[in-house]
């Protein structure tokens, strides 16, 4: 390809050494794909990759999404725009409010055109796209938090590199938001791994439908999975400050930055599973590092 920047694969494995691990028996791992890119990072460019490559493919020079004023998503999508020539347009949950906040200022100064959806239509969101049709023009919709097929195909070579360590993977722990990311590790990860997902979102337990929504149609998938509904933490995006000072210590001690909505939680909930011993003793755990972390910015 000739577009710049692209970003890196193969991401690596960080071992994290605590004495809480010692005394548990365990070895814990950390799958750095924050440092896929500084800004199409993760999950988000794994779920993007071949959504944009189909766009591309198909002739389209105008790609389409929805999301939050906050949304990692919105971020993401428009910075792998820009890196393939590509024009985008977000649309956004609410009403417009300036001055933009960060997140949504960076989708323009990627050049991402906003538009936006009030929240009642915004439930229902596809029932607009006639009307965006209409506005904009032709373009290719790529689902709110990029969860599609497409995007298991990505997550699913995560998983490959995940099935590739020089280590005999027994736990993937992984956070969920749509439940895309954890459908393509089921679709991937070897059958002997079990697969934890840690909902964002209070009540959580709706993900266990749209999870198998997803992979319906798939064939040998791992059926060791389940989601712990545990470390939300009051729901999305709520700022506890157990969770924060959390957060400032994991980086300290091991200089890996997490972020509030996701990794974080998902972070504090293996190490509070680990403290309480949920792990078999001799077990090997990878903690997925999905990105994200523009939210600190």
């Amino acid at each position: 390809m000739d577009y710049l920047e692209q970003p890196s694969e193969n991401t690596p494995m960080q071992e994290i050494k605590d004495p809480i691990l010692e005394q548990n028996g365990v070895r814990l791992f950390v799958k750095r794909d924050d440092l896929t890119h500084p800004e199409v990072s993760g999950n988000k460019w794994r779920k993007l990759k071949y959504n944009l490559l189909k766009a591309k493919e198909e002739g389209y020079s105008t790609l389409l999404t929805f999301g939050g004023a906050y949304s990692n998503h919105i971020h993401a999508f428009a910075a792998a725009g820009k890196l393939y020539g590509m024009k985008t347009i977000g649309v956004i949950r609410g009403e417009e409010h300036l001055p933009l906040n960060k997140t949504l200022n960076f989708a323009t100064s990627q050049g991402m055109e906003l538009t936006y959806l009030d929240r009642t239509s915004f439930r229902d969101y596809k029932a607009a796209i006639p009307k965006l049709r209409e506005q904009f023009g032709d373009f290719y919709m790529a689902p709110m938090g990029g969860s599609n097929q497409l995007a298991l195909e990505g997550v699913a070579e995560l998983g490959e590199e995940i099935n590739n360590f020089n280590q005999k993977v027994d736990y993937v722990c992984a956070a969920c938001g749509t439940g895309g990311t954890l459908a393509g590790l089921i679709n991937s990860i070897k059958s002997n791994t079990k697969i934890i997902g840690f909902p964002a979102l209070k009540g959580g337990e709706f993900l266990y439908d749209d999870i198998n929504g997803f992979l319906s149609s798939k064939e040998n998938i791992n059926i060791n999975w389940s989601l712990n509904t545990t470390y939300h933490f009051g729901g999305y995006a709520k700022k506890k400050p157990e969770l924060l000072a959390f957060m400032e210590d994991f980086k300290e001690k091991h200089h890996i930055e997490l972020e509030r909505i996701y990794t974080g939680k998902m972070m504090y909930g293996v190490i509070d599973l680990i403290k309480n011993g949920f792990f078999e003793r001799g077990s090997i755990i990878v903690a997925l590092h999905s990105g994200g972390l523009q939210i600190n910015r």
